[in-house]
């Protein structure tokens, strides 16, 4: 690598700062001054920056290319308690660097052949052999992109990797519940968890860096349709049991709980009801850790548009 710059969460308002980072997004808009700018998004291992170039041709847009390494030279400054990019200058890197772009990535912190591996441990831990072989045959046609695939464009795990990771995850956490509480049917829990957000392979496109947009099947239908018609093709070809379909997709169904988030079914048994706190609970604590991973302790974070515009503490106690 020839080039290191200043990573985004060690960007400090008022400096002047040399870095490179990934271009995310490029609008080219109007300003108030009837003269055109660029509104962009940068983003690397660290973090995301809203960017803005003032006084822009459109040649300076047309040129542009999403998803690749570019050299920024910028004054940090401050909008809407956000630090922010005035840039100068910006160029494309050049080839040598743009080969270490997985560097710049953000990711899930363990390896996503490890995690794959894991999710096969818990699914061979199904004991009914229709609900395995259903969650095989759909995990198996997913494999190749779950080891990048992000479990949303932004918000929680929106990393590479990310949807393995909260599936790995809720796994476990599902696996101590049960350890906890008798009468829990591992099968369909692990089954629900493994399953529940799967269309999301389809749902979003992304590329091996993790780095997605949604499909045009996915704002359609979403990840909830489209998991229940994955489940009836695999229900069929394995030749599972009118009442093993049912409750699949009845978790699928109502794992999001509220028809304004897609669920047009609340969870009618326990498993169901399970994995939709399952599901609650994991993105709440990847939002809350990844809202102060930056900041210092006893601080607070910018608002938080998925935690409802809250601002995070970073709480502030010695061991």
């Amino acid at each position: 690598m020839k080039f290191e710059g200043i990573d985004i969460r060690d960007l400090v308002v008022g400096n002047t700062v040399n870095g490179i980072y990934i271009l995310r997004s490029a609008e080219l808009k109007l300003a108030s001054n009837k003269k055109n700018y660029l509104d962009l998004l940068f983003s690397d291992k660290t973090g995301t920056v809203r960017a803005k170039m003032w006084d822009a041709r459109e040649q300076d847009y047309s040129d542009l290319k999403l998803n690749k390494l570019y050299y920024v030279n910028a004054k940090v400054d401050s909008w809407q308690d956000s630090p922010q990019l005035t840039v100068n200058v910006i160029k494309l890197a050049d080839d040598e660097d743009q080969k270490y772009i997985d560097n710049y990535v953000q990711s899930a912190p363990i390896k996503s052949g490890d995690m794959l591996q894991e999710v096969y441990f818990y699914t061979d831990r199904i004991a009914n052999p229709e609900i395995r072989s259903l969650v095989r045959t759909i995990l198996k046609q997913k494999e190749d992109e779950l080891l990048y695939y992000p479990a949303a464009k932004s918000f929680h795990h929106s990393i590479k990797g990310g949807l393995l990771y909260h599936i790995l995850r809720m796994l476990r956490t599902a696996d101590a519940l049960c350890k906890v509480y008798e009468g829990i049917n591992s099968d369909l829990l692990f089954a629900g968890v493994i399953i529940h957000d799967l269309a999301k392979i389809g749902e979003l496109k992304s590329n091996e860096l993790g780095i997605a947009e949604y499909s045009g099947k996915g704002q359609l239908l979403g990840h909830i349709i489209m998991g229940v018609e994955q489940l009836d093709q695999a229900g069929r070809s394995v030749g599972a049991s009118e009442e093993v379909m049912m409750l699949l997709k009845h978790m699928v169904v109502s794992h999001h709980n509220e028809a304004d988030f897609g669920s047009p079914k609340k969870p009618m048994f326990l498993e169901a009801e399970l994995l939709h706190h399952l599901d609650m609970i994991d993105a709440r604590v990847y939002d809350f850790q990844n809202a102060v991973e930056n900041i210092e302790a006893g601080q607070f974070s910018e608002p938080v548009f998925s935690l409802d515009r809250r601002k995070v503490y970073k709480v502030n106690l010695k061991n």
